[in-house]
């Protein structure tokens, strides 16, 4: 009897290492999801049951159109010294970011290396704010509503404010939780101490345009339990440059 005959199937070759993941190309994917390593804020942000209420009012907040303000730059004459430096005031970082068309993120770090302690969306487009902040002093006001002499929530936590752009009401300011992308973006700008800049291309959105950020030092002046004032800190030697002064107030 014959030997039987091998089969003459084929051989598969042994599996080789998965394709490299595709580079994100659109907003979606933005992050780059780089390792996080910022520290943790001494100023820890406490998630109340309102929160889940204002969660809701931001996902509404979000589907609003953006107005344009039409701000009035005041133009300050003489030396600004005076409102540029404060005493008796807590040195931060702080951010403004956003994709140019889209609304804008204001970010406060006790230092470049630690995770926000307050992130706010304000009803403004990033590039406008940018643009605006190149022709003089800015003011962004941002109130709400007192509470009863025994209620010891801290201004900073509180979730929703009413927007006042040099003196013109101009919507809303929400907080929110810093998202992963938030946080890559902190990551990435770790070691910028004051720029503004736009981030990589692969991070912008084809209907928002490009992501662009403004980075500075500002001084934290707390008033009382109801207001706290955050003022941008020009560099040495510079005195023409933007210039930024937030108030949170409590009326």
């Amino acid at each position: 009897m014959a030997p039987p005959q091998a089969s003459n199937m084929m051989q598969l070759p042994p599996p080789g290492p998965p394709p490299p993941p595709s580079v994100p190309t659109t907003a979606a994917a933005t992050s780059l999801r780089i390792p996080i390593s910022l520290q943790p804020a001494n100023s820890k942000n406490r998630r109340t049951s309102s929160n889940k209420f204002f969660g809701k009012f931001r996902s509404i907040f979000r589907s609003f159109p953006i107005i344009v303000p039409s701000c009035k730059m005041p133009t300050m004459n003489g030396n600004r010294a005076g409102e540029s430096i404060i005493h008796g005031g807590t040195r931060i970082t702080g951010t403004l970011f956003g994709y140019r068309k889209a609304r804008v993120n204001l970010v406060f770090q006790e230092n470049s290396t630690c995770h926000p302690f307050l992130l706010l969306e304000l009803a403004i487009p990033t590039g406008k704010l940018l643009q605006d902040m190149g022709m003089g002093l800015n003011r962004l006001a941002l109130e709400c509503e007192k509470h009863s002499s025994n209620d010891k929530t801290k201004i900073i936590e509180e979730p929703i404010w009413t927007l006042f752009c040099n003196g013109k009401k101009t919507g809303y300011g929400v907080k929110r939780e810093p998202t992963d992308d938030d946080l890559s973006i902190m990551q990435m700008l770790r070691a910028v101490s004051v720029a503004v800049g736009v981030l990589p291309n692969e991070m912008s959105d084809p209907q928002d345009g490009e992501l662009s950020y403004m980075r500075a030092h500002f001084e934290r002046v707390i008033g009382s339990k109801d207001s706290e004032t955050y003022y941008m800190m020009m560099p040495d030697g510079n005195s023409n440059g933007p210039e930024l002064s937030v108030f949170f107030v409590r009326v």
